[in-house]
């Protein structure tokens, strides 16, 4: 019994976890200067900031300029929402 409630408390813990790091990441220096960025021009401008971040925070990357150059991040041009468009401005 002792082993299930330990095992279910670290696999509780690990969720957890997978949910935050990402978050922490996004809130990066590197990630919102480069989405600051990218974003500017944005007329959605919180809409891409966050999903922006969200794509950093993944990818460790975001292309240059405001638009386009997605070939210099392969994993932020790759990613997908849920209805096949590209999930990264």
């Amino acid at each position: 019994m002792m082993k299930l409630s330990f095992a279910t408390l670290l696999l509780v813990t690990l969720v957890l976890t997978s949910f935050f790091i990402p978050a922490i990441i996004a809130d990066s220096d590197f990630c919102d200067s480069k989405c600051n960025v990218r974003c500017s021009k944005a007329s959605a401008h919180d809409r891409c900031l966050k999903y922006c971040g969200i794509c950093c925070a993944e990818c460790n990357c975001v292309p240059s300029g405001t638009f386009g150059n997605k070939d210099e991040c392969p994993c932020y041009r790759d990613k997908k929402n849920s209805k096949g468009g590209p999930k990264c401005p």
